[in-house]
């Protein structure tokens, strides 16, 4: 019975793939890996090194030596696969990982030497030299650290840098989902830059490039560098409370990606804690979990329903009462508002008139001595709860002022529930 290797080996030793390993090899020394490669998707089951072990012997069998001395096409590439792996070794001591996957930066002169190969022989039957080196120090990288090969989703990617004879990193990011709560008015989500100097630094900003000291996306990644040591944390939030507002209750969804971590599986129960004691009584998370990327295009595009409870103040508190600021909550509750885009935000939104809904809005408190009043608005997302208190001058109707027929103004705004329609659990790591 003939073995596979030697129904392999048959399959490379017809006349026309003999006749072109002679071809190959009269262009000048060649390994075996290389020659192997030429002729890679002719007979499966073999390495490259192996077809090329197996052409050479035909070669001599017919009469012709190949060339001795260093390989033309790779340049000894080959002979130096320890070299690459000992390096990729030492570079991965720094990270913790599951999976990882292989890619090299193939120089100018392999990649020219190769082009001069296929010219002479063809690619029809060829992987190339990348290919190779991937799968060769990736199986040998599996071996000595116990951890598998992965092309959909590697954790890292090792990359052999031919160009610099080094070996980089791309760790790829981490993603925990979260709710944040902020108990501090003045702190914005994420950091703004100075609109002055865009973040350069200037007299306006002192220096810092920043509109604000602090933001929730700088407070809660400063408390988690240390432990995922990681080059840059970006939040990605389910929508986003005024600056001037308070995020209370439920807390707000978010994301955090973590990216380039040198450190991926830290226990998220310890990250919280350590963001809620250095941040006590500015910010707070609950419920930190490891998620899937998937999760932050859902998140963006989520159109969730806020509940807002606001302090509301009349300017002419003498003609208005209770009785009157509930009637006007409940003509406002199931209703749909026509919302012109605010003036405070028109320098950076479309000038549109934009339909929102109220759930319901209903009166919490009423202060019959200073005539101050607390609702709570339960609504669509994108309606603005300043204007819907205000009108706006108009361009926003119906609202509590135009019902109520004298100007109110909000004093202080929280955000108490965010009612977020995904199954986080599906994106669970």
């Amino acid at each position: 019975m003939v073995s596979k290797d030697a129904e392999v080996a048959q399959g490379l030793e017809t006349e026309a793939v003999v006749e072109l390993a002679r071809k190959i090899a009269r262009e000048g020394p060649i390994c075996d890996h290389c020659l192997g490669r030429q002729f890679a998707k002719i007979a499966s089951g073999l390495s490259n090194e192996h077809r090329g072990t197996i052409l050479r012997v035909a070669l001599e069998e017919h009469g012709e030596e190949p060339k001795e001395g260093k390989c033309w096409v790779c340049n000894g590439l080959f002979e130096k696969i320890d070299v690459w792996v000992s390096r990729a070794l030492e570079t991965l001591e720094d990270y913790e990982f599951k999976s990882f996957l292989v890619g090299t930066k193939v120089n100018g002169l392999l990649l020219e030497n190769e082009d001069l190969l296929w010219e002479v022989a063809g690619a029809a039957h060829a992987e190339p030299l990348k290919a190779e080196l991937n799968r060769e120090v990736g199986k040998r990288i599996e071996r000595e650290t116990g951890k598998r090969a992965e092309f959909e989703a590697p954790e890292l990617v090792v990359i052999l840098n031919l160009q610099t004879e080094s070996v980089e990193v791309q760790s790829n990011a981490v993603y925990i989902y979260g709710r944040y709560l902020k108990f501090q008015r003045g702190i914005p989500q994420t950091r703004w830059f100075c609109r002055a100097c865009r973040g350069k630094g200037c007299e306006r900003c002192n220096f810092t490039g920043k509109m604000y000291p602090e933001s929730v996306e700088e407070l809660i990644s400063g408390s988690l560098s240390d432990l995922f040591l990681g080059e840059e944390m970006v939040l990605h939030g389910c929508g986003r409370e005024d600056i001037d507002a308070c995020m209370l209750g439920s807390g707000r969804p978010f994301v955090l990606e973590l990216k380039e971590p040198q450190r991926r599986y830290v226990d998220v129960r310890a990250a919280e804690e350590n963001v809620n004691t250095e941040n006590a009584g500015k910010i707070k998370v609950l419920d930190l979990q490891y998620v899937k990327k998937g999760l932050v295009a859902e998140l963006k595009n989520a159109k969730a329903a806020k509940t807002y409870q606001a302090r509301v103040e009349f300017k002419t508190p003498d003609v208005i009462g209770e009785n009157a600021v509930k009637n006007a909550l409940d003509a406002l509750s199931g209703a749909v508002i026509e919302q012109r885009t605010p003036t405070r935000v028109a320098h950076r939104r479309a000038d549109l008139v934009r339909e929102r809904k109220v759930a319901t809005a209903r009166l919490v408190s009423f202060t019959a001595e200073t005539h101050r009043a607390v609702i709570e608005v339960k609504c669509d997302a994108g309606l603005y709860i300043k204007e819907l208190v205000s009108g706006d001058a108009g361009r926003t109707k119906p609202s509590l002022s135009a019902l109520l027929g004298q100007e109110a103004e909000v004093t202080d705004l929280d955000v108490i529930d965010v009612d977020l329609n995904i199954p986080v659990l599906d994106y669970k790591l």
